[in-house]
C-alpha cells in the first residue's frame, strides 16, 4: 500500500509551523485527507452492512467535499495526497457503533477545521471553502449521527462520551461544550425562539473561525438573515446546502 511522505502529519489533523513543508500545502493537504478518511468510512460501512442512511447521503457529501478542495491544491501547485484509507480502517460490529464513530469523526473534522483556519486569513478562496466545509459536518453530518446514534441505541445521546470512546485524538473538552451549547442554540434557531441572549452568547464566543463556519452554513443563513438583514442568494451553491 502506497503511504504519503507526511502521513503523520495528515493523521495528526493539525498545522506543524516546524514541520518542513509550506504551511499552505500542509492546511490543503490535511484537509483533503481527512475527508478522503470520512468517505471511506462511510463508504466501508455501507460495503460491510448494507446501503442505508445516515451513510450513504454522507458517503456522497464528502466526494463534494474533497472535490470542492482539489482545485484549490491544483491553483496553489500542493500535490493531492494520495487516498490509502480504504485498507487502514477498521470498523467496530455494530450499526450502532459505526454511527459512534460519525460522530466522533465528524467532531474531529470540526476541530480540524478550526486548527486550518487560523493559517489561511491571506487567502479569502482558501477561507470560504473551509468555512463551508466546516458548518456542512457540524450542520449536517453531526446531527445526523447523532440521531442515528440515538434511533439505534433508544437512549440519550451523550456525545462527550461518544467522542472520548471513538476519537484518537485529544478529548478537546472545549469543543465539546461548543458542540452541546451551539446544538441547543439551532434548536432555538429552527423553532423561531432564538433571543437576544443567545444571539450575544454566539457573538461573543472567542472562537470566530468556528462561528463563522455556523454563520455560512444552514444554521448561520438564518441567523444572518435576521440579524444582517442580508439575502442568502448563493445558497443553491453553498456546499452547506448538501441533502442531510
Amino acid at each position: 500500500m502506497e503511504v504519503n511522505f507526511d502521513e503523520k502529519l495528515l493523521e495528526g489533523l493539525r498545522v506543524d509551523p516546524n514541520y518542513n513543508e509550506d504551511v499552505l500545502h500542509q492546511v490543503l493537504r490535511i484537509a483533503v485527507y481527512d475527508e478522503y478518511h470520512a468517505y471511506n468510512t462511510y463508504k466501508k460501512t455501507i460495503d460491510t452492512f448494507g446501503d442505508m442512511r445516515p451513510f450513504s447521503n454522507i458517503m456522497q457529501a464528502e466526494i463534494n467535499h474533497y472535490s470542492a478542495l482539489i482545485p484549490l491544491l491544483e491553483k496553489y501547485n500542493v500535490p493531492v495526497p494520495i487516498d490509502n484509507w480504504y485498507e487502514k480502517i477498521e470498523l467496530p460490529n455494530t450499526i450502532l457503533e459505526c454511527c459512534e464513530v460519525g460522530v466522533a469523526a465528524e467532531i474531529d473534522n470540526i476541530k480540524m477545521y478550526d486548527n486550518l483556519l487560523l493559517y489561511t486569513a491571506q487567502y479569502p478562496d482558501i477561507t470560504d471553502v473551509l468555512y463551508q466545509l466546516q458548518a456542512a459536518s457540524y450542520n449536517n453530518h453531526l446531527p445526523a449521527f447523532r440521531s442515528c446514534v440515538q434511533q439505534y441505541s433508544q437512549t440519550p445521546v451523550n456525545v462527550t462520551d461518544i467522542y472520548n470512546q471513538y476519537s484518537s485524538h485529544d478529548t478537546g473538552e472545549d469543543m465539546m461544550a461548543k458542540v452541546n451549547e451551539f446544538g441547543a442554540i439551532a434548536q432555538k434557531i429552527s423553532n423561531g425562539q432564538m433571543g437576544q441572549e443567545d444571539i450575544m452568547k454566539l457573538l461573543g464566543n472567542t472562537n470566530m473561525s468556528f462561528i463563522g463556519g455556523i454563520l455560512l452554513g444552514g444554521i448561520g443563513a438564518g441567523l444572518a438573515t435576521s440579524m444582517l438583514k442580508k439575502d442568502d442568494t448563493n445558497s443553491s451553491k453553498d456546499i452547506t446546502k448538501e441533502e442531510k
